[in-house]
Parts: structure tokens; sequence; C-alpha cells
């Protein structure tokens, strides 16, 4: 019954981290400009890599591969953010400019107030 149940689970949290990495790719495709790439690929990526991962950890039914899965979840969604981020911002140094629909700009409002940063 109880592995009835996580194999069930685990199947679900497999066709939803699927979806959603499905969707981070498609994101990446179809988004206009790199920000808004990188935030599809930042968001969905780490949902959808971080439940493929935790598939994994119920249907292995081993204790060390569901920790080790749990753990690279953890690592997921902590590092991915900061990544993003810190590409995002070197884009922005670099001289990329968002796209024509981009309405906000912190960083460019950033920049401007404190020139030598």
């Amino acid at each position: 019954m109880i592995v009835d149940l996580a194999i069930y689970l685990g199947c679900a949290f497999l066709l939803a981290g699927a979806a959603f990495s499905l969707l981070a790719a498609i994101g990446v495709l179809r988004l206009p400009d790199l920000y808004t790439r990188m935030h599809a690929a930042s968001k969905a990526g780490a949902v959808g890599g971080g439940l493929i991962l935790l598939a994994v950890a119920l249907v292995s039914f081993d204790g060390t591969v569901a920790l080790r899965a749990i753990i690279a979840v953890a690592f997921l969604l902590l590092t991915t953010p900061v990544s993003a981020h810190l590409l995002a911002r070197a884009s922005h140094r670099g001289g990329y400019q968002p796209g024509v629909k981009t309405e906000i700009d912190d960083l460019k409002s950033k920049s401007e107030q404190t020139p030598s940063a």
C-alpha cells in the first residue's frame, strides 16, 4: 500500500517536473530578450529539476539515494536564483539592454545612482 502510494506520487512528481521543464524550454525559445529567457530557465527549470529529483527520492526506496536527491534539490534551489541574478547583472553591465516591453529596469536606476558601481 505505502509502496504503491510512493510510486504513484513519484510518477506525479516526475510528470509535473517534466511539464515544468518543458515550460522552461518553451520560455527560452519564445520569450523576447535575454532577461526574460533567463527568468524562465531559472524559475521553471529549477522547479522542474527539483520535482524530478523528488520523484527519484520517492521511487528509489533507498535512503542514501533519497538523501542525495534531497540535498541536490536544496543545492538547486539555493544556487539557481543566485547564478541567474549574477548572469543578468553581468549582462546588464556588459551593455545588453532589456527588450522594449520591459517597463522597469531596476539595475539601470541603481547604476545611475552610483555610476562607479
